[in-house]
């Protein structure tokens, strides 16, 4: 069910004639609208593919890369801004993010998304497509709903705190108070203060440096590809060894000249190392 209408203007990056439309979700007895935006939804046939975000990321972050990734696999795509982000409900400026909020978004916000747009995840099992946090969140739902994912792809997810995480994550918030980067993500965020405190204030509590989810991934039952650039200033490649060792089924992709943002520093290939995967594993 949606609380607001369509818009009839593509958001910003997005390919022209896509309508940002708003889920009515019920999750964590509170009401939020969420922003999504469907892909090729006419391709009933082919697989829904999700983009879930990274920890500051939403819609419009993504640029054309959804777009770009559903016209060369030939699928459906969803991508949506998580509660907190894009213009879907702000997180109130007295909450903090719980140590477990990638839990909770896998096993309960989720499922209630999918409820509310009227997707039977058993019927038509989604592939996810997830970056970094929204890589965790993937991952965790696949354990968390076997049999309801038809396949992931991970970029630069993390299974545990690394130093090397923390220490951008710190001067990530240097640069927020210091720095236009507030004016930066106000492009993408209606409110630039939920998306970004948010997730910092998280990942800086010192409870959260024992924040660790590999043991809950040798649940999972679907094909998955886990990609990392070598460069990666928000974690190693211990993160998707990681995978491999929990998730038999698991392919890796490992990119050179490549950060955090694969689908940004290298598309070209991620687009296509993707697609062959689909491809293999789809039904």
């Amino acid at each position: 069910m949606n609380s607001r209408a369509p818009l009839n203007t593509a958001p910003p990056g997005m390919a022209e004639g896509l309508p940002v439309r708003f889920a009515d979700v019920s999750w964590d007895s509170m009401r939020h609208d969420i922003e999504y935006v469907l892909v090729a939804p006419q391709r009933t046939r082919q697989p829904l593919l999700v983009f879930l975000h990274e920890g500051l990321g939403s819609v419009t972050m993504w640029k054309d890369f959804p777009y770009a990734l559903c016209e060369a696999a030939g699928c459906r795509g969803l991508v949506l801004s998580r509660w907190g982000y894009g213009q879907s409900s702000p997180r109130p400026g007295h909450e903090k993010w719980p140590v477990d909020f990638m839990h909770r978004q896998a096993r309960d916000f989720l499922p209630a998304f999918f409820e509310a747009i009227g997707h039977d995840t058993r019927a038509d099992p989604p592939w996810l497509y997830g970056h970094s946090d929204g890589g965790s969140i993937a991952l965790l739902h696949a354990a968390a709903c076997p049999g309801r994912v038809g396949g992931l792809i991970v970029a630069a997810p993390h299974l545990f705190v690394e130093p090397v995480t923390l220490a951008s994550i710190q001067q990530a918030r240097d640069g927020y108070v210091t720095t236009d980067l507030r004016s930066k993500l106000a492009r993408y965020h209606a409110d630039p203060d939920s998306a970004f405190w948010g997730w910092n204030d998280v990942w800086l509590n010192p409870e959260f440096k024992h924040w660790n989810i590999q043991a809950l991934l040798s649940a999972i039952r679907c094909p998955v590809l886990a990609v990392q650039g070598h460069d990666d200033e928000y974690g190693s490649m211990a993160q998707i060894d990681g995978i491999a060792q929990e998730v038999p089924q698991a392919e890796l992709l490992k990119l050179d000249d490549c950060g955090h943002s694969p689908h940004r520093d290298q598309p070209a290939r991620l687009i296509e190392a993707s697609v062959a995967f689909m491809r293999r594993h789809r039904t």
